[in-house]
C-alpha cells in the first residue's frame, strides 16, 4: 500500500510578498502559496518583514509603503504577520541576513507557542531572505527550502559578502529550488559543487489568463487605436526600460508602448518619452491590479522584456497564455520557456536595433495566437504544485525520521 499524504505545514519566509499597503509586491510568490494550500496538502503562515522605518508620508515613497505596512493581516485566508527590521544605510545588505532574522525569531516563536509546529521554511530568494531563513532554521531545528527567483544569484551573488553569505546558506540548506535550469548552473558556479538541488519552474494559470479579443481590450482600458506594445514589470535600467522606449521611437507611428508596473524609473522614462518626441505613443499605467493584467496582455501585439538577467519571469508565461508573442533577451531561464518561433523572437542582448527588428518581424508574422496559448499550456501549476509538495514532503519526512 502507498504511504498515507501527510499534511505539510510551512512558514513562508520572504521579505518578497504582498501587503495591503503593496498589494502588487512579489505577488507570484503568493500566487504559488494560494495553489499549494488549495491542493490540501500544505497548510502555512507567512512571515514577510519589512524595513522599519518612521513616516507614511508620502513624499518618502516606498519607504512609507513600508510603515503602512500592517503588522499583521489575512490574505485569501492566510494569516501574515510583518515584523520589522532595522537596514542601516550603507551597511545595511551586508547584514541584513542577521537583523532579518532576529527581527522575525519572536514572531516564529509565537507560532510554535500557538500550536503551529510547522514541519519547515519555505524561504523565498536566496539574499538575504534565504540565508537569514537557514538562521532561523538552526536557532529552532527546523529544515529549510530555498527557492531562487533570478536577481538573487544573477546580480547580488557578484558582490563579495551576499556571495559569502549565500555559499554558506546553500551548504546548510535542506533543499535548494531553482525556477530554471541556469540559476541551477549558476549556484553550482558559484559553490563548485551541487546538492539537493531541484528545477522547479513557474507556473501559469490559463484560468486567469484566458485568450480575449484584442479589440475589446483595448476599448476597456482606454486605449487608442493602433500596435500597441506592452512591458509589464518592475521599471528599472537592468530590465531595459529605456532600449524599449528608444525602440518604440524608431517605429512607425502606429506602434505605441504601455508600461505596466512601478518603480524608480519611472519618472525618467516619461520625461525621456518627452525628449525622444513620442509622449503621445507612450502610457505609464503605473501598477495595475492582478485581475485587470490578462487584458493589458491580451490588448497587445507583443509583450517586450528587453531585461539584463532574469529567472523565468512570469510575465512570459502570462502573455503566453494570453496568446501574446513576446520579444525578449535570450538571458537566464527565458530560453528554456520560450523558444523562438511559434512564442516570439529572442535577442541576444537589449540592442534597440535588434529589439526593433524582432517587433516588425514577429507583427508582420501575424502569429497564432491558438499556437501560443497551446505552448502555454505546458507550465500549468499542477505539475509545478505536485514538484513542490513532492520537494516539501520529503523535507518533512526526513526531519520526523531524523528526531
Amino acid at each position: 500500500m502507498p504511504a498515507p499524504s501527510i499534511m505539510i505545514r510551512t512558514v513562508l519566509f520572504s521579505t518578497l510578498y504582498p501587503s495591503s499597503a503593496r498589494p502588487h509586491h512579489g505577488t507570484f510568490v503568493e500566487t504559488r502559496l494560494q495553489k499549494l494550500v488549495a491542493s490540501d496538502r500544505v497548510t502555512s503562515r507567512v512571515v514577510a518583514p519589512v524595513p522599519w522605518f518612521p513616516s507614511r508620508n508620502p513624499r518618502f515613497g516606498e519607504y512609507a509603503q513600508f510603515a503602512a505596512t500592517p503588522a499583521h493581516e489575512t490574505r485569501h485566508g492566510v494569516d501574515v504577520v510583518h515584523p520589522r527590521y532595522l537596514l542601516p544605510p550603507k551597511v545595511g545588505m551586508s547584514v541584513a541576513p542577521v537583523l532579518l532574522a532576529l527581527g522575525a525569531r519572536r514572531h516564529l516563536s509565537r507560532l510554535l507557542s500557538a500550536g503551529f509546529d510547522f514541519d519547515l521554511i519555505d524561504a523565498h530568494y536566496y539574499y538575504p531572505d534565504g540565508v537569514a531563513a537557514v538562521l532561523l532554521g538552526r536557532w529552532f531545528r527546523k529544515p529549510v527550502v530555498i527557492t531562487s527567483r533570478g536577481s538573487d544569484l544573477n546580480v547580488l551573488a557578484e558582490y563579495r559578502v551576499p556571495r559569502r553569505w549565500i555559499r554558506w546558506a546553500y551548504e546548510r540548506a535542506a533543499a535548494s529550488v531553482f525556477v530554471s535550469d541556469a540559476l541551477k548552473q549558476k549556484m553550482s558556479d558559484i559553490v563548485g559543487h551541487e546538492q539537493q538541488s531541484f528545477v522547479i519552474r513557474n507556473g501559469v494559470d490559463l484560468g486567469d489568463f484566458p485568450l480575449r479579443d484584442r479589440k475589446e481590450c483595448k476599448v476597456q482600458l482606454g486605449l487608442e487605436d493602433g500596435t500597441w506594445l506592452l512591458y509589464a514589470g518592475r521599471l528599472t535600467r537592468p530590465k531595459g526600460v529605456y532600449e524599449a522606449l528608444q525602440a518604440v521611437a524608431r517605429l512607425p507611428g502606429e506602434y505605441k508602448l504601455a508600461f505596466v508596473g512601478d518603480g524608480i524609473e519611472a519618472n525618467g522614462l516619461a520625461s525621456a518619452a518627452r525628449e525622444l518626441g513620442i509622449s503621445d505613443r507612450v502610457l505609464i499605467a503605473g501598477p495595475r491590479p492582478q485581475d485587470e493584467l490578462a487584458a493589458w496582455y491580451s490588448a497587445a501585439s507583443v509583450l517586450i522584456l528587453p531585461s539584463r538577467s532574469e529567472g523565468v519571469p512570469n510575465v512570459i508565461l502570462e502573455a503566453l497564455a494570453c496568446g501574446t508573442p513576446v520579444v525578449a533577451t535570450a538571458v537566464g531561464g527565458i530560453p528554456e520557456v520560450m523558444p523562438s518561433g511559434t512564442s516570439g523572437v529572442m535577442v541576444k542582448g537589449p540592442d534597440v536595433a535588434e529589439i526593433v527588428s524582432a517587433i516588425e518581424d514577429v507583427v508582420n508574422g501575424k502569429p497564432d495566437r491558438q499556437a501560443i496559448r497551446q505552448h502555454a499550456r505546458q507550465f500549468s501549476w499542477d505539475a509545478t504544485t505536485a514538484q513542490q509538495i513532492d520537494v516539501f514532503e520529503s523535507r518533512a519526512l526526513e526531519q520526523t525520521c531524523g528526531t
